[in-house]
């Protein structure tokens, strides 16, 4: 159920806030945005994967590889982020300093945010599948 809600949901919240976010007129304001979008990101997902209703489908594959390998949670989302962004490059996408930022910091912060929302018990008052 979470993971049909999370596509749903986080596609619906993309398309209706993109436009109301402020464009950056500088590079150190460029840079914050970035910055602040990343650490929402990744304390967003630690919130909902506690919840354990299902995750996403990227943090379902970076789950499903973490407890196939054992490798911690934060290699494991760099990595993917890291496969999803040569892929994205060899197709045409832009390559920049927030790409290279998300795809670097994304999984260590998302680590960082998971053991952070489980000692305070995380959302569903249990400890996330990722952290047993």
């Amino acid at each position: 159920m979470g993971t049909i809600a999370n596509i749903i949901v986080v596609a619906i919240a993309i398309d209706v806030t993109i436009p109301m976010l402020p464009q950056p007129t500088g590079f150190a304001m460029a840079m914050a945005q970035s910055l602040l979008g990343i650490f929402l990101l990744a304390f967003g997902s630690a919130l909902y994967l506690t919840a354990n209703l299902g995750p996403g489908p990227r943090d379902g594959l970076m789950t499903g590889i973490q407890k196939r390998t054992n490798y911690p949670i934060g290699w494991v989302r760099t990595g993917l982020e890291i496969t999803v962004l040569i892929v994205g490059w060899q197709l045409g996408g832009v390559v920049g300093i927030g790409t290279l930022m998300m795809a670097f910091g994304v999984g260590p912060l998302v680590a960082v945010c998971l053991s952070v929302v489980d000692r305070f018990g995380g959302v569903a008052g249990g400890r996330s599948e990722t952290n047993r």
